[in-house]
């Protein structure tokens, strides 16, 4: 569904699909999670991007490690929030009494918090005063996703009601509704982004959606589309992920684990290395494989160092041994725990 600095307004990502994705891993039965742990740093381990409403205004525009950060550029298409006659996605006023329909805005949430490229550059079609307040709402998803997923919801709603033309509106609305489980929302808002933007950097997390709505088979077909080799490699790693959540979902457990074999198991890459280790120790646990399930569970513990995944529980209760990485000015060191003592 690469770690930077929080923004100042502390706000945290809506996930991509996490390390449970493609497996049960303490959810039911390998179905898309919206409760997945984040790292310290804000950003879950292994996720590979942020929606660009969540740029931070200070420093780079591009320090939020995202995916078009990494292609150097991503096509949009920012429109402005007027239409003809289409009510819903105005630029208009809303009277006193709609408004009220909308959470609250903080008077400390100015919008200024939202990265300028976002708050200069796509919303720029909107007038002033509606800019600032789509921002503002904008800036109150980030900061809610991970406690309150149902109210960054309803910001991202509001957003969508004020600037529903604007793309990376509708991709942050999108990506809300997902952390909140609304997997059908979800689809249509991130469908509507790619529509608008031409970008397919949230197909995994669409295809995660199809999961939640008990549709494998269209995850597997997003999943084998040609746009998928346009997708980063974090983003084809995310997708191979998804997909074997897919094939588990249809009890293709041994397709699943064929699925996350792949030459990336034996890369130390801390993006999305843990959840990928993570995803195919759970299945080799399914499969009844436990001890190598716990070699792989440790493994991905060596990589999990801001701890987004529960790599460490699984191995105890598998009756492993957690190694501790080497960290700080301890390169050469390992240290062994036996947690049987």
């Amino acid at each position: 569904m690469a770690d930077s600095a929080n923004p100042p307004n502390n706000s945290r990502p809506p996930r991509k699909p996490g390390p449970n994705s493609g497996s049960s891993g303490g959810s039911s039965q390998g179905r898309p999670r919206t409760d997945r742990p984040s790292n310290s740093s804000g950003r879950q381990s292994g996720s590979s991007d942020r929606p660009r409403s969540e740029r931070s205004s200070e420093g780079s525009s591009r320090s939020y490690a995202s995916r078009d950060s990494r292609d150097g550029s991503r096509s949009r298409s920012p429109q402005s929030g007027r239409t003809s006659g289409d009510r819903a996605y105005s630029d208009r006023r809303i009277e006193p009494r709609t408004e009220r329909l909308w959470p609250d805005l903080p008077d400390s949430v100015t919008g200024d918090e939202l990265d300028q490229d976002i708050f200069l550059g796509d919303l720029r079609g909107l007038t002033a005063d509606n800019a600032r307040w789509v921002a503002r709402h904008l800036v109150m998803v980030g900061q809610n996703i991970d406690d309150n997923p149902e109210l960054a919801w309803e910001h991202a709603q509001a957003a969508v009601r004020r600037a529903g033309r604007i793309a990376v509106v509708r991709e942050t609305a999108g990506l809300a509704a997902y952390r909140a489980g609304h997997f059908a929302r979800a689809l249509t808002e991130l469908r509507a982004d790619r529509r608008m933007s031409g970008s397919e950097d949230n197909l995994p997390v669409m295809a995660d959606c199809e999961r939640g709505l008990g549709r494998p088979e269209k995850a597997l077909e997003i999943a084998g589309s040609a746009a998928v080799a346009r997708l980063t490699k974090a983003g084809r790693i995310e997708m191979r992920i998804v997909a074997a959540g897919a094939r588990r979902d249809l009890d293709q457990i041994d397709a699943a684990l064929v699925t996350l074999q792949c030459n990336e198991l034996s890369e130390d890459d801390f993006e999305w290395g843990a959840r990928l280790r993570y995803a195919y120790a759970d299945t080799l646990e399914a499969l009844g494989r436990t001890e190598e399930a716990a070699t792989w569970f440790q493994k991905a513990s060596l990589l999990d160092v801001e701890y987004g995944t529960d790599a460490e529980e699984r191995l105890v209760a598998l009756g492993g041994e957690v190694v501790a990485p080497a960290i700080g000015g301890f390169d050469d060191e390992v240290l062994f725990t036996d947690l049987e003592e």
